[in-house]
């Protein structure tokens, strides 16, 4: 993904688009670069299945509405096709954490700031997991021993292992501008929704503070193409897709998925 450190991002590419400078980046963007590669370098003209957690759920949506020739099938899990104004209140906290922090300095740190990082990851840790999680004490699964032990060791540990702040905030700002709708050609998420042919299972985890049940049915029922809503039981909330360091590959919530994974590969295709 552009701006994550491995890609084209802030913290890898020369002045004077480095750092804070770096351009924004899309959903669409990302997209099209995949689009670029499937086609120009491995000639592919469809694509069985398009599947994605996160922010890869969000691009899964936008390959079934800019490219709805290619797409067969979609499986998007633990994401939305528009991000919602509670998430966006939760991402701008997240922001405002991190460029506050001593030695910010507007993104031109020469070090990058720790304080921020760890706020960063504080607000991360009371929505990447359910409250259920919490209270059932599933952290103790990845070997953790006390509540205090698992917020620094996954969660500040996840945010302080060289990750970038600038590359951070670009991701961020995708996430936060996240919507089919805005492709060109269409006038609203609704009707960029009607417009996907892709037979699709749209999975939603039962807990996921980010991208609620609720949320996917709504945009299920603006879908074309017989889309169905299939919700991932358990406490583990947006972990439920992404899986989790010290979780056991073959855990209930990816086994779940597996086979609608499975399902949608050995049926008929939307196109």
């Amino acid at each position: 993904m552009l701006g994550n450190g491995l890609s084209s991002s802030p913290s890898n590419t020369p002045a004077p688009d480095s750092g804070p400078s770096f351009p924004p980046i899309r959903v669409t963007d990302n997209v099209e670069a995949q689009h670029r590669l499937v086609t120009e370098v491995f000639g592919l003209e469809r694509l069985a299945l398009v599947l994605g957690w996160s922010m890869g759920a969000g691009q899964t949506y936008q390959w079934a509405v800019s490219h709805p020739e290619m797409v067969e099938r979609m499986l998007p899990f633990c994401g939305s096709p528009r991000t919602a104004p509670h998430n966006r209140v939760f991402l701008d906290s997240l922001r405002a954490a991190l460029t506050a922090s001593a030695g910010f300095d507007g993104g031109r740190y020469g070090v990058p700031p720790d304080r921020g990082l760890r706020a960063f990851a504080r607000i991360y840790a009371g929505w990447g997991f359910s409250q259920a999680f919490y209270w059932d004490e599933c952290w103790r699964e990845l070997g953790y021993t006390s509540l205090e032990d698992f917020v620094v060791g996954f969660w500040e540990g996840f945010f302080l292992d060289g990750r970038d702040p600038n590359n951070l905030l670009t991701m961020l700002d995708t996430w936060w501008h996240g919507d089919v709708g805005a492709t060109p050609g269409f006038d609203s998420t609704e009707q960029a929704l009607a417009s996907i042919r892709a037979r699709a299972i749209v999975m939603p985890a039962e807990k996921d503070l980010y991208f609620p049940p609720e949320d996917e049915a709504w945009a299920v029922s603006h879908m074309g193409g017989g889309a169905e809503l299939r919700v991932i039981p358990g406490v583990w909330g947006h972990f439920a897709g992404g899986g989790a360091p010290g979780r056991a590959p073959d855990n209930a919530d990816t086994t779940f998925i597996d086979a609608a994974a499975a399902e949608l590969l050995a049926g008929p295709s939307g196109i």
